[in-house]
Protein backbone atom coordinates (compact mmCIF):
# COMPACT_ATOMS: atom_id res chain seq x y z
CA UNK A 1 0.00 0.00 0.00
CA UNK A 2 1.49 2.88 -1.26
CA UNK A 3 0.84 6.20 1.78
CA UNK A 4 -1.53 9.50 -0.04
CA UNK A 5 0.92 12.15 1.43
CA UNK A 6 -0.25 15.73 0.29
CA UNK A 7 2.99 17.55 -0.13
CA UNK A 8 5.72 14.51 -0.84
CA UNK A 9 6.61 15.45 -4.38
CA UNK A 10 8.07 18.83 -3.21
CA UNK A 11 8.67 18.58 0.57
CA UNK A 12 12.38 18.58 1.56
CA UNK A 13 14.04 16.67 4.79
CA UNK A 14 17.07 15.05 6.27
CA UNK A 15 17.28 14.05 9.74
CA UNK A 16 20.71 15.34 10.87
CA UNK A 17 20.53 14.03 14.40
CA UNK A 18 22.96 13.98 16.03
CA UNK A 19 24.24 17.13 14.70
CA UNK A 20 20.94 19.04 16.11
CA UNK A 21 21.17 17.42 18.99
CA UNK A 22 17.93 16.06 18.77
CA UNK A 23 16.14 19.63 19.11
CA UNK A 24 12.70 17.81 18.08
CA UNK A 25 12.65 16.88 21.39
CA UNK A 26 12.63 20.06 23.11
CA UNK A 27 9.82 20.54 24.90
CA UNK A 28 8.44 17.46 23.08
CA UNK A 29 5.57 16.17 24.56
CA UNK A 30 4.24 13.45 22.38
CA UNK A 31 0.69 12.14 23.13
CA UNK A 32 0.59 8.51 23.93
CA UNK A 33 -2.27 5.68 22.94
CA UNK A 34 -3.11 3.45 25.82
CA UNK A 35 -1.01 0.46 24.35
CA UNK A 36 1.73 2.76 24.43
CA UNK A 37 1.85 3.70 27.79
CA UNK A 38 1.04 0.25 28.75
CA UNK A 39 4.35 -1.10 26.74
CA UNK A 40 6.34 1.95 28.60
CA UNK A 41 4.62 1.17 31.80
CA UNK A 42 5.73 -2.82 31.35
CA UNK A 43 9.00 -2.33 30.27
CA UNK A 44 10.30 1.06 32.57
CA UNK A 45 12.97 -1.16 34.26
CA UNK A 46 15.02 -1.30 31.49
CA UNK A 47 14.19 2.17 30.50
CA UNK A 48 14.91 4.20 33.61
CA UNK A 49 18.39 3.60 33.67
CA UNK A 50 18.98 5.38 30.04
CA UNK A 51 17.54 8.56 31.29
CA UNK A 52 18.73 11.40 32.86
CA UNK A 53 19.10 11.67 36.57
CA UNK A 54 16.36 14.54 37.00
CA UNK A 55 14.21 12.57 34.20
CA UNK A 56 14.47 9.27 36.15
CA UNK A 57 13.84 10.80 39.49
CA UNK A 58 11.12 12.64 38.04
CA UNK A 59 9.76 9.63 36.38
CA UNK A 60 10.04 7.40 40.35
CA UNK A 61 8.18 9.81 41.52
CA UNK A 62 5.23 10.61 40.24
CA UNK A 63 5.63 8.60 36.77
CA UNK A 64 6.10 9.76 33.31
CA UNK A 65 2.41 11.02 32.11
CA UNK A 66 2.16 14.86 31.94
CA UNK A 67 -0.70 17.26 32.14
CA UNK A 68 -0.94 18.13 29.02
CA UNK A 69 -3.89 16.47 26.66
CA UNK A 70 -3.52 15.92 22.72
CA UNK A 71 -5.15 14.75 20.45
CA UNK A 72 -7.67 13.65 23.61
CA UNK A 73 -4.33 11.53 24.50
CA UNK A 74 -2.17 12.12 27.66
CA UNK A 75 1.36 13.57 26.72
CA UNK A 76 4.96 12.61 27.85
CA UNK A 77 6.44 15.02 31.14
CA UNK A 78 8.84 17.47 30.06
CA UNK A 79 11.82 17.80 32.98
CA UNK A 80 14.24 20.39 32.26
CA UNK A 81 12.93 21.36 29.16
CA UNK A 82 12.71 17.99 27.21
CA UNK A 83 10.68 15.11 26.70
CA UNK A 84 11.34 12.77 29.45
CA UNK A 85 12.79 9.97 27.45
CA UNK A 86 15.47 12.35 25.94
CA UNK A 87 18.98 11.92 26.78
CA UNK A 88 21.36 12.50 24.00
CA UNK A 89 18.81 10.89 21.91
CA UNK A 90 15.47 9.20 22.56
CA UNK A 91 16.03 6.27 25.68
CA UNK A 92 12.96 4.72 24.12
CA UNK A 93 14.61 4.17 20.38
CA UNK A 94 17.87 3.25 21.96
CA UNK A 95 16.57 0.36 24.61
CA UNK A 96 14.21 -1.01 21.62
CA UNK A 97 17.34 -0.87 18.79
CA UNK A 98 19.08 -3.25 21.75
CA UNK A 99 15.85 -5.49 21.81
CA UNK A 100 15.78 -5.86 17.84
CA UNK A 101 13.48 -3.03 16.82
CA UNK A 102 13.94 0.97 17.15
CA UNK A 103 10.17 1.49 17.27
CA UNK A 104 9.47 -0.92 20.22
CA UNK A 105 8.84 1.31 22.59
CA UNK A 106 8.44 4.79 20.88
CA UNK A 107 5.38 6.59 20.43
CA UNK A 108 4.17 6.10 17.03
CA UNK A 109 3.93 9.88 16.64
CA UNK A 110 7.71 10.34 17.38
CA UNK A 111 8.43 7.51 14.54
CA UNK A 112 6.75 9.16 12.08
CA UNK A 113 8.12 12.53 12.32
CA UNK A 114 8.00 14.57 10.44
CA UNK A 115 4.79 13.29 8.69
CA UNK A 116 2.01 14.38 10.59
CA UNK A 117 -1.91 14.16 9.52
CA UNK A 118 -4.39 16.91 8.95
CA UNK A 119 -7.20 16.89 11.48
CA UNK A 120 -10.25 17.79 9.40
CA UNK A 121 -9.58 15.64 6.79
CA UNK A 122 -6.97 13.16 8.24
CA UNK A 123 -4.76 13.74 4.77
CA UNK A 124 -1.13 12.99 5.34
CA UNK A 125 1.89 15.61 4.66
CA UNK A 126 5.44 16.12 5.68
CA UNK A 127 5.66 18.88 8.19
CA UNK A 128 7.60 21.72 6.22
CA UNK A 129 7.93 25.93 7.12
CA UNK A 130 5.30 27.31 5.40
CA UNK A 131 2.58 24.22 4.87
CA UNK A 132 -0.38 23.55 7.20
CA UNK A 133 0.76 27.18 9.44
CA UNK A 134 3.67 24.79 10.92
CA UNK A 135 4.44 26.44 13.99
CA UNK A 136 7.62 24.30 15.08
CA UNK A 137 9.94 27.18 12.99
CA UNK A 138 12.74 26.33 15.89
CA UNK A 139 13.55 23.03 14.39
CA UNK A 140 15.59 23.93 11.44
CA UNK A 141 15.12 20.37 9.86
CA UNK A 142 11.70 21.77 8.78
CA UNK A 143 12.86 24.17 6.57
CA UNK A 144 12.83 23.05 3.11
CA UNK A 145 15.72 25.59 2.08
CA UNK A 146 17.77 23.36 4.85
CA UNK A 147 18.35 19.99 2.72
CA UNK A 148 18.35 19.60 -1.18
CA UNK A 149 16.67 16.04 -0.50
CA UNK A 150 13.20 15.07 -1.58
CA UNK A 151 11.52 13.39 1.65
CA UNK A 152 10.23 11.01 -0.89
CA UNK A 153 13.67 9.53 -0.39
CA UNK A 154 14.97 10.26 3.18
CA UNK A 155 11.59 9.35 4.65
CA UNK A 156 10.60 5.81 3.11
CA UNK A 157 10.80 3.75 6.78
CA UNK A 158 8.52 6.57 8.11
CA UNK A 159 6.14 5.87 5.27
CA UNK A 160 6.33 2.44 5.52
CA UNK A 161 5.66 2.20 8.92
CA UNK A 162 2.75 4.44 8.63
CA UNK A 163 1.41 2.69 5.69
CA UNK A 164 1.33 -0.32 7.84
CA UNK A 165 -0.27 1.21 10.70
CA UNK A 166 -2.66 2.16 9.18
CA UNK A 167 -3.59 -1.40 7.72
CA UNK A 168 -3.41 -2.49 10.77
CA UNK A 169 -6.79 -0.38 11.64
Amino acid sequence: MKLNVLNLDEAKFECVFPRCGGICCQQGEPALEPDEVARITDHLPAILPHLRPSARAEIEARGFIGDKIKDGLPTAKVVDDWCVFSNEGCALHKVGAEEGSWTKYKPWRCVVFPLNQREHDKQWYVRQWGVEEEAWTELFCLNPLESPKSAADTLTGELDYVAARTLEK
